[in-house]
């Protein structure tokens, strides 16, 4: 992409930060390198508390980490095949970075920052939509305060959010499944720090009382023999006699007419 395009936007951008109150030029400083370690704690945090989930939730929370290094690992070839220069030292006129301009050989397409905040947003997302509402304006901020500072083109991080976004959610669809069986997998180990890092999954249902005959019912006790077939010997206390049982001894007056 012809950096000329967005060059215009970006002298708009970095003048408004300097134009801004010195809290602001700091906040976004900060906030520009803080919002990818907050990603990283909502990873651990995902992970946690999917390890008493059931196996896939806890393989999309697992996977989401990895995604999110394609993504970067593939903005960093990007960068290499394009070889765009900074903005902060290619655009004339343009007022001073407010972050240190990367040294050359550092090119800037696509941005860094936006690929691996945009990927850490979606995994997050698609592993716990609850904080989708926090992780993707987190990755747009991201995105806005490389310009903000001066070491990225609109364009450079435009395209880095729709890398790092596309990239994240086919890694996490094609490798859910396999990361699932390795959890299942994980989860049967008889060594305690790969069922720790699996976790145990859900806890198993409570199984329901067991007959009040079940336990006096014998070894003989199964299929045929229990209440619902009258039997004598499976009967549970009170229950009903089997046929033979019911009709009693033969009385002296049918022998008779016998």
């Amino acid at each position: 992409m012809d950096p000329s395009v967005t060059s215009g936007l970006y002298r708009d951008i970095t003048d408004l930060a300097h134009d801004s109150p010195s809290w602001v030029r700091h906040f976004v400083e900060i906030g520009t390198e803080a919002v990818i370690v907050i990603l990283g704690l909502l990873f651990l945090a995902s992970w946690w508390r999917r390890r008493s989930g059931d196996s896939r939730a806890m393989a999309v929370a697992v996977v989401g980490p990895l995604a999110t290094a394609v993504a970067y690992v593939g903005s960093e070839l990007f960068k290499s095949a394009v070889q765009e220069e900074r903005p902060c030292r290619a655009v004339a006129g343009a007022a001073a970075s407010l972050a240190t301009c990367p040294p050359v050989g550092d090119w800037s397409f696509p941005s860094n920052h936006s690929t691996i905040a945009a990927a850490a947003a979606v995994a997050l997302a698609i592993a716990w939509r609850a904080i989708a509402f926090l992780t993707i304006p987190l990755a747009l901020f991201a995105a806005f305060s490389r310009v903000f500072v001066g070491v990225h083109y609109p364009h450079d991080v435009a395209v880095g959010l729709l890398f790092g976004g596309l990239v994240a959610t086919l890694v996490v669809l094609a490798l859910t499944r396999p990361a699932r069986a390795l959890i299942e997998t994980m989860r049967t180990s008889r060594t305690g720090v790969v069922v720790w890092f699996a976790g145990r999954g859900p806890a198993p249902e409570p199984r329901g009382p067991a007959a009040p005959w079940a336990a006096d019912a014998g070894p003989g006790y199964g299929a045929g023999y229990g209440p619902e077939y009258g039997s004598v010997h499976g009967a549970a206390p009170g229950s009903e006699p089997d046929h033979q049982a019911r009709q009693g001894p033969v009385a002296d007056s049918d022998l008779r007419h016998r």
